[in-house]
């Protein structure tokens, strides 16, 4: 059954909790997709990926290169899954996957100091429960540790 991972970012940069969710796919084997909601989010997660840490590389590539299919983590503006992904990253808005059993994964990432945004994870969340997905919503503590609220 396809899980439905909601995080509500407060005190987070996107870049802060997505790059150890993709290590951490990376690591269970899985393919990945980052779905943004535009080709700047896309551009700056690319080139963020490039620099992050001088210790380690995370292999990825954007759906413009020749060899996207090939990508272990994929970055996108569309809603394809040329690399056979079986974990799709939501973030920025971008729109939920048209058939989201096609994953074992879909995992949003949302800003939660943003009410159109929280009111939009919220139905997401609402929907995918509806639609009999095991949804899960993660938000952090006061400590700043992720607590799985629902």
């Amino acid at each position: 059954m396809t899980e439905v991972l909601f995080y509500h970012l407060q005190g987070h940069k996107l870049e802060g909790v997505l790059l150890p969710l993709l290590e951490k796919s990376m690591a269970r084997g899985w393919r990945v997709i980052v779905h943004g909601g535009a080709e700047e989010r896309i551009d700056a997660l690319d080139a963020h990926l490039w620099t992050y840490s001088d210790d380690s590389f995370l292999p990825h590539g954007t759906w413009r290169e020749q060899e996207a299919a090939m990508q272990p983590v994929l970055l996108t503006v569309h809603e394809h899954n040329p690399n056979a992904a079986q974990v799709r990253f939501v973030v920025d808005g971008a729109p939920m996957p048209a058939e989201p059993a096609d994953y074992e994964r879909v995992v949003v990432l949302f800003d939660g100091e943003d009410d159109n945004a929280v009111a939009a994870a919220r139905s997401r969340c609402d929907d995918a429960k509806s639609r009999g997905f095991a949804v899960t919503y993660w938000q952090p503590d006061e400590n700043g540790r992720w607590r799985q609220k629902a």
